[in-house]
C-alpha cells in the first residue's frame, strides 16, 4: 500500500490531465496514422520523458513550500480563481468548441523521440499543475513529501502520461467518427471537473481561516 497509493495518484492525475485533446496526443495520433505505430510510441516515450522531468521539478518545487503556510494557502486561493475562471469559461463562453485543427503533416524523418521531447518542452502547464495537486493533495494527508513517495508518484505520471498517449495511438482511428460527440461534450466534462476541484478547494480555505 505505501507504493500503490502515490503510483495510484500520480497515474491518474497525469492520465487526467493529458486526455483532453490537445498538440501533444493529437500529434501522436497524427504520427500513428502516417507513419506507423512503432514511430509514434517513440514520439510519446520523448514526450513522457520531458513529463517526468516537468513532474519531479514541480514536486520538490511544492515540498519546500508546503513548509510555509502562508505560501500554501495563497497557492490555494490563486488555484482556487483560476479553475473558477476555468469552470465559466467550459460551461458559458465555450458551448461551441472549434473542431481540433489537423496537425501539419510530418516531413522530416527524424527522431520521432525528440520531437516528443521538444513538443512536451514547450508545453509548461505540468509544472504549476503539479505543483497544484500535489500541495492539495499533501493538506488531506494524501500526498508525502518523502523520497520514496515523491520518486514513485512521478513514475506513476509517467506511466499515465504514456497510457494517455497510447489511447490515442491505438484507438484514435476507431474512434474517429466518434470523435464528434467527444469534443462536443468535452468543455462540460472539464468544466465539471475544474467546479469540483474549486469545491474541494473553497472547502479547504475555509477549513484554513475558519477550522
Amino acid at each position: 500500500m505505501g507504493y500503490a497509493l502515490p503510483l495510484f495518484l500520480g497515474f491518474i492525475t497525469s492520465s487526467v490531465g493529458i486526455i483532453p485533446p490537445g498538440l501533444i496526443n493529437m500529434t501522436a495520433a497524427k504520427v500513428s496514422l502516417n507513419e506507423g505505430r512503432t514511430r509514434a510510441l517513440v514520439f510519446a516515450a520523448g514526450a513522457t520523458l520531458v513529463i517526468l522531468i516537468q513532474t519531479l521539478v514541480a514536486v520538490l518545487f511544492a515540498r519546500y513550500i508546503d513548509n510555509n503556510p502562508q505560501i500554501v494557502i495563497l497557492l490555494r486561493e490563486v488555484g482556487l480563481a483560476i479553475f473558477l475562471i476555468l469552470t465559466i469559461y467550459f460551461f458559458w463562453w465555450a458551448n461551441r468548441p472549434k473542431p481540433v485543427k489537423e496537425v501539419e503533416k510530418l516531413h522530416s524523418k527524424k527522431s520521432r523521440f525528440f520531437l516528443g521531447m521538444l513538443l512536451s518542452a514547450l508545453n509548461f502547464f505540468p509544472i504549476p499543475f503539479y505543483v497544484f495537486v500535489s500541495v492539495t493533495l499533501a493538506t488531506y494527508n494524501w500526498f508525502f513529501f518523502d523520497k520514496p513517495f515523491i520518486y514513485t508518484f512521478v513514475m506513476g505520471s509517467g506511466l499515465g502520461a504514456f497510457a494517455a498517449f497510447y489511447c490515442y495511438i491505438a484507438f484514435f482511428k476507431t474512434m474517429e467518427n466518434k470523435s464528434k460527440f467527444l469534443l462536443k461534450n468535452m468543455n462540460y466534462i472539464i468544466g465539471t471537473i475544474t467546479a469540483l476541484v474549486s469545491i474541494l478547494s473553497l472547502i479547504n480555505i475555509l477549513e484554513f481561516y475558519y477550522g
